[in-house]
């Protein structure tokens, strides 16, 4: 206001995903709106957060609870930036990737268990691929289900998990949101064959990717003490996507059939909690 951006003016998120959600929730609150420009400099902004349109800031009582859908103008990637991340924060951004080929894709799946080696050591072409092939899939669950009544809720495979590890890490480099994507995806599949969805082959094979990948696949994997699993099932149950007191998981029949449900029996989450912090046991 004080810089005077009238409603017709252009306002730039040049960064990763904080920034891309900051400036977007800045811009759709002012002046009940103004347009802007999402040029995302992170791998995970640019596979995730710079596209569809959500804009969210987080609160004492958990993520991204403030914010609109407010759809930029226009989302520049530009893969040479990614050159400039350090191989956790490109990691990290891989965590989305992956997430793309679990919720609704086997074969781009079955190509990043044969390229991610390649894409994380700098392979363009590898990561032209995977940008426009992340990107092309979110965009089309958005045009479906912009505000996320229906189809748009399977992007949050493994958010349920992650969002509360988030909270549980402070919010700190403990935990970066791509590392606890990943970490949430695995939890997520490992749930589902337990309840008997999957079989447990499809755990296993995520889990050797991402390990392949030297990525996080465990909550015991996280640096720091983290609260037992009662806990993490209470931060679980402030999640946004509570719907009439009931937590909705994305839950899947395989790689690449991911769907939603709110039948998870929470005995079923809690005992995959207990072993995924290593405890093994009733807390």
């Amino acid at each position: 206001m004080e810089e005077k951006v009238e409603r017709r003016d252009v306002v730039i998120a040049l960064g990763g995903g904080v920034i891309g959600d900051l400036v977007g929730f800045a811009a759709a609150i002012l002046r009940r709106g103004v347009r802007f420009i999402q040029i995302p400099t992170s791998l995970l902004a640019q596979v995730d957060s710079s596209v569809g349109g959500k804009t969210g800031i987080n609160a004492p009582q958990g993520k991204n609870l403030i914010g609109a859908f407010h759809q930029p103008s226009l989302v520049l990637a530009d893969i040479d930036v990614l050159n400039t991340l350090t191989p956790r924060d490109f990691l990290a951004g891989y965590g989305e990737v992956v997430k793309y080929g679990l919720l609704g894709n086997a074969v781009f799946f079955n190509w990043l268990e044969l390229t991610g080696p390649a894409l994380a050591r700098g392979d363009t072409a590898a990561r032209i691929e995977a940008v426009q092939v992340s990107c092309q899939m979110k965009a089309d669950i958005v045009v479906r289900d912009e505000t996320e009544r229906g189809d748009r809720a399977l992007l949050n495979l493994g958010h349920t998990f992650c969002h509360a590890l988030e909270a549980a890490a402070g919010y700190s480099d403990r935990l970066l949101h791509g590392e606890g994507v990943a970490i949430g995806c695995a939890l997520a599949f490992e749930t589902s064959a337990r309840l008997g969805l999957c079989a447990q082959e499809a755990p296993s094979r995520i889990r050797a990717h991402l390990k392949t990948m030297g990525m996080k696949t465990d909550i015991s994997d996280i640096n720091g003490e983290i609260p037992n699993a009662l806990a993490l099932l209470e931060l679980m149950g402030q999640d946004k996507k509570v719907i009439s007191g009931k937590l909705n998981f994305i839950m899947a029949r395989d790689i690449g059939q991911a769907f939603v449900t709110s039948d998870v029996p929470t005995e079923v989450i809690l005992s995959v909690l207990q072993d995924s912090t290593g405890s093994g046991a009733a807390q």
